[in-house]
């Protein structure tokens, strides 16, 4: 009977590693196939047989990207957008996040049930008001068209997260800079903030990685090349009859570096983020 039931786990076991290897070559092959056709030759790109390895190696495709196309503007541009709106969103979630988490107020559980409803609608619902509301300000083709939208829709999620973070803080700290005399701002930034740098560096990865790769309301709101983002930008590579898939490709790989350098250097503090805001609170 022992035996049986062992060989029923080992099964189990063996069924979970197979589910996961599937899905990391679901993951892997696609990354692969777009790093290997941005350092193809123009001509493999197109070729009707396809080439699984690149030979020879080629950064004309690169190359293309930035010179025949204003690749380059829009890293700016992406870059200029998701900074601000993270700061953004670090700096007011911080300040919201503690007042939910530590002060008494009223009518607490109807503002988290709100940044919860907020946190999952639908983009698509909000772009015909927000662009008649954007025009009327003369904020199209502007970055703040994109910082301000932004900043409002990845806030709830940073709230919700150093909300939780901010509830496990021990309120003896707190007392005791109250008692030495910091008033609460200081509190909060030499007491409170370094127990949930973890927090913080999980909405500042997930907001910058948002900002970096939303495409409705960067497509709508900035049709003016000078202001337009690397989805928008890269999505319109090529002709009215031709597909420039080397250059795409190409400029979907310089930009998925910055994404890969943060989750790379705050792996640990994002996975403990989210496991942390999971159970706490």
């Amino acid at each position: 009977m022992r035996n049986r039931s062992r060989s029923g786990w080992r099964r189990v076991f063996n069924g979970i590693n197979l589910a996961t290897l599937l899905v990391i070559l679901f993951i892997v092959i696609p990354l692969y196939w777009m790093i290997a056709t941005a350092f193809k030759t123009p001509a493999n790109v197109q070729a009707a047989t396809p080439q699984y390895f690149p030979h020879p190696l080629s950064v004309a495709n690169f190359t293309d990207a930035f010179v025949h196309y204003n690749f380059g503007r829009y890293i700016v541009n992406s870059a200029v957008v998701a900074v601000v709106a993270t700061a953004l969103v670090i700096v007011l979630g911080t300040l919201a996040g503690y007042a939910l988490g530590r002060l008494p107020m009223r009518g607490r559980f109807t503002i988290l049930v709100i940044l919860l409803m907020i946190s999952v609608f639908p983009e698509i619902a909000v772009v015909v008001p927000l662009y008649a509301l954007l025009r009327d300000l003369g904020w199209l083709n502007s970055y703040q068209a994109l910082i301000i939208p932004y900043t409002a829709f990845f806030l709830p999620f940073a709230i919700w997260i150093l909300r939780n973070y901010f509830m496990a803080v021990p309120k003896e700290m707190e007392e005791s800079a109250r008692i030495d005399g910091a008033n609460p701002l200081r509190t909060i930034w030499s007491i409170v903030l370094p127990q949930t740098l973890p927090g913080l560096f999980t909405a500042g990865v997930f907001t910058f990685t948002a900002c970096w790769t939303e495409f409705l309301m960067a497509l709508s709101f900035n049709v003016s090349d000078s202001y337009r983002t690397i989805p928008v930008g890269t999505a319109l590579f090529g002709g009215q009859f031709i597909t420039s898939y080397g250059d795409i490709f190409a400029a979907s790989v310089v930009a998925v570096v910055p994404i890969a350098i943060l989750v790379f250097i705050f792996r640990k503090n994002v996975v403990s983020g989210l496991t942390a805001g999971a159970v706490k609170g």
